[in-house]
């Protein structure tokens, strides 16, 4: 089938830093994924089994992998122009579905949550290959090979949702197995070849932006739901000692990430020879560890002001070490992308949190939240003062 083209460019001009800027249209569409957040952490809360988890993981990397998607998407697409902005509002509104639908993906509403998704992917793509037939023929036909993995894929979806209980867990996994390793086999197709990063000739300061954008999302979602709680509680000593202990959590976090690295490797992927690379790797693929780290420590909050003297459970043990914990090793990961050294502190918090789990069932709820909140402060005065000291000794 011959894919009609645009008869006028609708790409961004590329003539300097300000062309590649976060439009706000572009923010409009992440309003969605505030929606899309709430109903992760949500689902999780209401299901802290194992299954629970991974049905809640599945989703997020759905979510995760939709937005960036049109992440990479606007970086080309000039959201300027009315086209494009017609494309982002159809994208909100199939969002806004697959985000109603997330609490019974895995029952009633697998298909509407799969046809959701499976539209959003193909349909981009599709829009894609009109923006770029005439326009950017390399892009084209990358676009080309991104869209045949996302056809395969989107079958998957869509039986899954047609299925039920394993066969639809099952149908799902094979659709996210093979849309993540899509970018990392180049979108191999046989007989059209494969894409190298090189071809992917995006501008890096738009992308480590929106990339921060969403972590921004996750952890105002993470505020919004100690906020909601803690104002339907009674505030006592223990709830207000709760909701404090988790306000410094979630700005150790936002310094964690955006005092030092999300600057660093915005410069660096600016700079670089080979955005693409850094693209693919630092925000495509290990962006999703952060924000699974913000939603998980996220319910832990809540779990911690609703029961902040309660009974140490399992679920309660792993939410509150394990947020923290996946946080920063998808830090660890961000940041080991864009320098030539591990991050000391964040080896040594991750240390500290799993000696925590020995002593765990001596403690409550809000001790151990509170002793998790104040690794993740060490974390981050540790990692300013080296860098100081770092620059300092330069």
């Amino acid at each position: 089938m011959r894919i009609p083209a645009a008869r006028t460019s609708h790409l961004r001009a590329r003539r300097c830093e300000e062309d590649g800027r976060v439009t706000f249209v572009e923010l409009f569409f992440d309003l969605v994924f505030v929606f899309a957040v709430t109903q992760l952490s949500h689902g999780l809360l209401r299901d802290l089994t194992l299954v629970g988890l991974l049905h809640t993981a599945m989703l997020l990397f759905a979510v995760w992998w939709v937005w960036i998607y049109t992440a990479w998407a606007t970086n080309w697409l000039d959201p300027q122009k009315t086209p494009v902005r017609l494309l982002l509002f159809a994208l909100m509104l199939a969002g806004l579905l697959l985000s109603a639908s997330i609490p019974d993906a895995f029952e009633r509403l697998g298909l509407a949550f799969a046809g959701a998704y499976s539209g959003m992917q193909v349909g981009r793509s599709l829009f894609m290959l009109w923006a770029f037939r005439d326009h950017s023929p390399g892009n084209f036909r990358t676009f080309q090979r991104i869209t045949a993995w996302l056809t395969v894929a989107s079958a998957f979806w869509l039986a899954g949702g047609l299925a039920e209980h394993e066969l639809r867990l099952t149908c799902w996994l094979v659709a996210l197995a093979i849309e993540y390793v899509g970018p990392s086999a180049g979108y191999f197709v046989p007989g059209h070849g494969r894409s190298t990063t090189t071809d992917w000739d995006i501008a890096g300061g738009h992308m480590a932006e929106r990339c921060g954008l969403f972590v921004i999302i996750a952890l105002g979602e993470s505020i919004l739901v100690t906020g909601a709680t803690f104002a339907e509680l009674a505030w006592s000593p223990a709830t207000v000692a709760a909701f404090v202990s988790a306000f410094f959590g979630s700005v150790a976090m936002w310094w964690i990430y955006f005092n030092i690295g999300a600057e660093r490797a915005s410069h660096l992927i600016a700079q670089s020879a080979d955005p693409g690379r850094l693209g693919r790797l630092a925000y495509t693929y290990v962006h999703i560890f952060i924000v699974a780290g913000i939603i998980v420590a996220a319910v832990a909050d809540e779990l911690v002001l609703v029961h902040p003297s309660g009974h140490m459970s399992t679920p309660t043990l792993a939410a509150v070490l394990g947020g923290p914990a996946l946080y920063l090793l998808g830090n660890i990961l961000f940041k080991r992308s864009v320098a030539t050294w591990l991050p000391l502190s964040h080896l040594v918090g991750i240390a500290a949190l799993a000696l925590l789990v020995p002593v765990a069932s001596y403690s409550t709820p809000l001790l151990l939240g509170a002793a998790a909140s104040g690794v993740l402060v060490i974390v981050a005065i540790w990692e300013t003062w080296s860098l100081k000291s770092y620059r300092a000794a330069r």
